[in-house]
């Protein structure tokens, strides 16, 4: 999401300098023609019914629907349809009788959410507090951080990674009015130790598994936080669940020990997690009583509500036991098989694939066709990847068969023989 915000600074990129922190104007005139086109062609804003395992029904009308194998969804240990998280979410409203208390959290708060807040913290080692999306934690978390409440009382250098997700990037406008944004190239260690170096109080922005391909490099940011005191703010919703002998994620699992009082993890409580909501993992006791008076999603909103906490309580419970590792596995065998037919340069064990081809209209011309021989992929472009960047994701998961991803591999070979596949740009 790299143009959809334009900061005052960019380091390491040749981008001019500019009072504004959103472009929003821009982003929609470039952008509706193609969201329109994508609509049309019955890609974008379809509504269906779950089949079993990764199939929907598509309704075409009322009485007509359109089967396909999705691999849209980022439910990536296909838990999103598991009995038991299924089960969880109707067994929470039917014991407690409602859906949702209309109060800010400061207020009351069903103590099935103090008893999922406490099993999340065990489970991951770290102060959780669970939020209705990954978005709102975002929100809450961020102004915070800039307020240099949580660096010292010293207003830290606010510093994005360039492709960091648009749920974090939307804020920098706000955290501008606190402090310095700053915006550096994807994964440009080099840019951020300079920064280190030259300010001393750096907080760096950035995603632990990115939504489309590839992720942080946890261990030479580690470093830098232990040479410089960098405050890490990782947003680890893809990554969650997949990684870890107890489902902590991708950054979580990388860091031995406490969080301690220089990093937070957000995550998500969906995809992976196979539930609903998102979570801030926090190191000490003084940020976790910080965000519950300040953050905004806590102090001025209600929690998730009950069938989501019940569903996370049992998705706790599914991560206890050896399903998970069994899951874990699956995935990894499923993305080396799609890798063996496929080739996209993003082999491993994250889980999502990216078929670039650049151009708009084709790329959605591309997901018509593949939608009409019975699989959903995700037509990308601008303002969800850069301009000239667009193309196929795919997500395949624990829960597709074998069959299912050999069939959506020999349509894409049939339908891009002459597409060059390559990562996305790295730059």
């Amino acid at each position: 999401m790299e143009e959809y915000v334009v900061d005052q600074h960019v380091a390491g990129e040749n981008f001019k300098p500019t009072k504004r922190n959103r472009n929003t104007h821009g982003v929609i005139n470039h952008a509706a023609p193609h969201f329109a086109s994508a609509r049309l062609n019955g890609l974008m804003a379809l509504y269906a019914r779950p089949g079993r395992g990764r199939s929907v029904e598509i309704e075409l009308d009322r009485k007509h629907s359109h089967r396909v194998v999705d691999f849209v969804r980022c439910s990536y240990l296909g838990l999103d349809n598991h009995p038991r998280i299924v089960e969880g979410a109707i067994e929470a409203v039917q014991k407690y009788g409602a859906l949702h208390w209309s109060c800010a959290r400061t207020r009351l708060n069903f103590n099935l959410i103090g008893e999922l807040e406490e099993t999340l913290s065990a489970l991951f080692s770290a102060r959780v507090i669970t939020y209705s999306s990954v978005l709102a934690a975002n929100m809450g978390a961020l102004p915070l951080l800039a307020s240099g409440h949580l660096t010292n009382q010293r207003k830290p250098l606010m510093v994005f990674d360039r492709l960091a997700h648009a749920t974090l990037a939307f804020h920098k406008a706000t955290l501008a009015e606190e402090t310095e944004v700053i915006t550096i190239a994807h994964n440009d260690m080099s840019a951020l130790e300079a920064l280190c170096r030259e300010h001393g109080n750096v907080a760096y922005v950035c995603d632990g598994v990115y939504s489309m391909g590839g992720s942080a490099p946890i261990e030479e940011l580690l470093v830098l936080q232990k040479r410089y005191d960098l405050f890490l703010y990782v947003d680890d919703a893809h990554g969650i669940s997949l990684f870890g002998k107890s489902g902590e994620g991708f950054a979580r699992s990388k860091i031995a020990g406490a969080l301690g009082e220089r990093t937070i993890i957000a995550a998500s409580l969906g995809k992976g997690f196979g539930a609903s909501g998102g979570m801030l993992m926090l190191g000490t006791p003084e940020q976790e009583e910080l965000f519950r008076s300040f953050a905004i999603a806590h102090a001025f909103s209600a929690s998730p509500n009950l069938a989501a906490v019940g569903a996370a309580l049992a998705s706790v419970q599914l991560h206890r036991t050896k399903e998970l590792a069994a899951l874990q596995t699956r995935l990894r065998d499923r993305l080396a098989l799609f890798d063996s037919l496929i080739a996209t340069g993003l082999e491993g064990s994250l889980p999502i694939r990216m078929l670039m081809i650049g151009d708009e209209l084709t790329t959605i011309g591309a997901a018509k066709a593949v939608l009409k021989d019975g699989c959903y992929v995700s037509a990308v472009f601008f303002p969800t990847v850069a301009k000239g960047r667009s193309g196929l994701r795919v997500c395949p998961t624990a829960g597709h068969s074998i069959e299912e991803i050999e069939a959506l591999c020999t349509t894409l070979k049939a339908i891009l023989p002459d597409i060059m596949v390559s990562p996305p740009d790295k730059r």
